[in-house]
């Protein structure tokens, strides 16, 4: 009986040999495996993990974005932590992710400023800024509480303080005037939307209705037929038949966020994203503002 156990013993061990020897062909584990530092034997009874995290390192190698992520979880890769004699796998976030995890801390981080932005504290010193903020000033002071006035497509630079100037704005007309003002984070708009279908109708027409009204980051979001068209249309097409203000932010130009809003780029999704850049249009005076970047 014994001398049973011993032969399946070997038998497995056997296939285990068998298995590393044929992992080993391929480079990319072999690197991996070398680059661990990991005793034949662990790597021997990590073979199958070994090689998941292979797979992951290689569908990353090619990836442009978290919307090509191939992985079992988006943005993450399976990756060995050598411990003495053992592995742990633990997800770890790659590139995408991270850039996203900080870009997310960024605007919670300034979404704190904003709230409590007002005229006084703009920058004046930066000639870069003077036209944008001639034109706040002239908005304030032709502000009615019913008014027609065209809000602003601010668009330029990362982090040169677009959302912070239109919000100071806002939250002076709001002190000042009793406006009524929504400052909105367009991309996460869209995730919570998706997230909670129950939200979508009282939502959308909140955002339809509001007096003022900033789509912040335009062009950030991962575009959808339905939230190009249900959500981004819907708002823009009622707030351009009852001349209502609405403001842009977008690190694009408003030729590239139509390029951006064309998704597939057949004629079809092109008439569409034109049909959007000609409410934004409609609804706005465009303005460029490439300064230094503020959130360093």
């Amino acid at each position: 009986m014994e001398a049973i156990k011993m032969t399946l013993s070997e038998k497995i061990e056997q296939e285990l040999e068998r298995d590393l020897q044929k992992a080993m062909e391929d480079k990319d584990f072999n690197l991996l495996v070398k680059r661990l530092k990991i005793s034949k034997d662990l790597a021997k009874k990590n073979n199958t993990s070994l090689q998941d995290t292979c797979s992951e390192l290689k569908n990353c190698s090619n990836c442009q974005g978290l919307f090509m992520c191939k992985n079992r979880v988006s943005g993450h890769v399976l990756y060995p932590n050598v411990d003495n004699d053992s592995i742990k796998f633990i997800y770890t976030p790659c590139k995408w992710q991270k850039m996203q995890d900080k870009a997310l801390k960024e605007k919670e981080d300034s979404l704190n400023e904003i709230k409590i932005a007002r005229m006084k504290d703009i920058d004046i010193n930066d000639k870069n800024r003077l036209k944008v903020i001639k034109w706040l000033k002239e908005y304030y002071d032709n502000y009615e509480k019913v008014n027609t006035l065209k809000g602003l497509y601010l668009h330029g630079s990362f982090g040169s303080g677009k959302t912070f100037l239109i919000a100071a704005l806002l939250n002076e007309l709001e002190v000042k005037k009793n406006a009524q003002i929504e400052i909105v984070y367009f991309p996460e708009l869209l995730r919570n939307m998706k997230e909670d279908f129950s939200l979508v109708e009282d939502k959308l027409r909140y955002l339809q209705t509001v007096d003022i009204l900033l789509l912040d980051d335009i062009g950030a979001e991962s575009v959808t037929v339905w939230g190009r068209d249900e959500i981004l249309g819907t708002i823009l097409q009622y707030r351009m038949n009852n001349k209502l203000s609405t403001f842009f932010t977008s690190n694009l130009t408003i030729e590239e966020l139509e390029k951006h809003l064309a998704l597939t780029k057949n004629s079809e999704d092109k008439v569409k994203a034109r049909r959007i850049v000609e409410r934004i249009k409609q609804l706005t005076d465009d303005l460029e503002l490439v300064s230094v970047n503020r959130r360093k």
